[in-house]
C-alpha cells in the first residue's frame, strides 16, 4: 500500500529556511514521479515542484518548479532512504500553506514531471508551513 508522510513544517520568520521531508513506502521510488503541492484555505491546491522517475541511467528524472518558488526551493530525493525533500530558502509570508507530497507511477523511460495535481494518484496528509514575524 502506497504511503506518504510529510514532516518538517513549522513556524519560520521571513527570509528563513525549512526542509520538508516526504517519507514513502509501498512502492519503488525510482519508478515514480514525486510532486510537492501546497494549499491555503479557500484556494486551489497548487503545484510547487516535482521530480520525474529514473530511466536507469540516472537516480531521478527532470525537475520542475512553479515560477513563484524558482531559485528559492529545491527538490531532491534519496532513493535508498525512500525519501523526498523540499528545501525552502528565502521564505516569504505568501509561502504559508499546508504542503503535500504526492506520487504517481510512470512508464519506464518517462523522466519528466508536471505540476498538475490531477496527474498524481497518491497523497500524504500534509504539513503546515507558516512564515511570519
Amino acid at each position: 500500500q502506497v504511503h506518504l508522510v510529510e514532516s518538517g513544517g513549522g513556524l519560520v520568520q521571513p527570509g528563513g529556511s525549512l526542509r520538508l521531508s516526504c517519507a514513502t513506502s509501498g512502492f519503488t521510488l525510482n519508478y515514480n514521479a514525486i510532486g510537492w503541492f501546497r494549499q491555503t484555505p479557500g484556494k486551489e491546491r497548487e503545484g510547487v515542484s516535482c521530480m520525474g522517475s529514473s530511466d536507469g541511467t540516472t537516480a531521478y528524472g527532470t525537475t520542475a518548479y512553479a515560477n513563484s518558488v524558482k531559485g528559492r526551493f529545491t527538490i531532491s530525493r534519496d532513493n535508498a532512504r525512500n525519501t523526498v525533500y523540499l528545501q525552502m530558502n528565502s521564505l516569504k509570508p505568501e509561502d504559508t500553506a499546508v504542503y503535500y507530497c504526492a506520487t504517481v507511477k510512470q512508464e519506464f523511460g518517462v523522466t519528466t514531471c508536471n505540476l498538475e495535481r490531477s496527474e498524481y494518484r497518491h497523497w500524504g496528509q500534509g504539513t503546515q508551513v507558516t512564515v511570519s514575524s
